[in-house]
């Protein structure tokens, strides 16, 4: 079994967070641990690399995926309206938490669904969360995994075709074995009542 120092484990991160960044900034995707399960994602703002993340997962279709954010003032960004509530509770919300928005501004077509909604989260993972703030924008976050519904409950579960098929892997929480989940959804309805999507 590897035992990492706490130099090492720095040194890893360090490494990691400039590759992402690298990646990102030239339009490439990335293998990475978010707050909830290990994502495949790229720069949410750049729909060519959200395209070759479509590629990838083998889908066309518009929407799917969350956008990942590092503060409400980034959050702020993207949505037309941040009811109080809605921020109240991303405050406060103990579980990584992703709101669907009935309106979005600012990104690509390519990462809005049909009904113009769109799904982003505020991160708790202070990796992911360093990556967007250094990048200057969203991340966009899809399971990775091939098969819709599904998702890798830790690296070990990712496939080996997903693995091949992104420009950078992250080696950040690789070697951890708990087992993960998808965060919890809810959008607001239109009396302003909070509806859960996913507990």
């Amino acid at each position: 079994m590897t035992t990492y120092t706490n130099e090492k484990i720095r040194m890893i991160k360090e490494y990691d967070l400039k590759g992402a960044l690298t990646t990102l900034q030239q339009g490439g995707i990335l293998l990475y641990p978010t707050d909830t399960i290990w994502s495949i994602g790229c720069d949410a703002t750049n729909a060519h690399a959200i395209e070759k993340v479509r590629r990838l997962k083998q889908h066309t279709s518009t929407g799917g995926g969350e956008i990942l954010v590092d503060s409400i003032e980034m959050l702020r960004q993207y949505v037309t309206h941040l009811h109080p509530k809605i921020e109240t509770l991303l405050l406060y919300h103990v579980r990584p938490l992703t709101i669907v928005f009935e309106r979005a501004r600012n990104l690509p077509a390519e990462v809005i669904a049909p009904d113009g909604s769109v799904a982003i989260r505020l991160v708790q993972d202070a990796f992911c969360s360093s990556l967007i703030c250094e990048l200057g924008k969203p991340l966009l976050a899809t399971f990775a995994s091939m098969s819709e519904g599904t998702f890798p409950v830790n690296f070990g579960a990712i496939s080996s075709e997903v693995i091949e098929g992104v420009d950078f892997v992250v080696k950040h929480r690789q070697s951890e074995k708990k087992i993960s989940e998808p965060s919890v959804v809810v959008r607001l309805s239109k009396r302003d009542e909070l509806i859960f999507l996913r507990e």
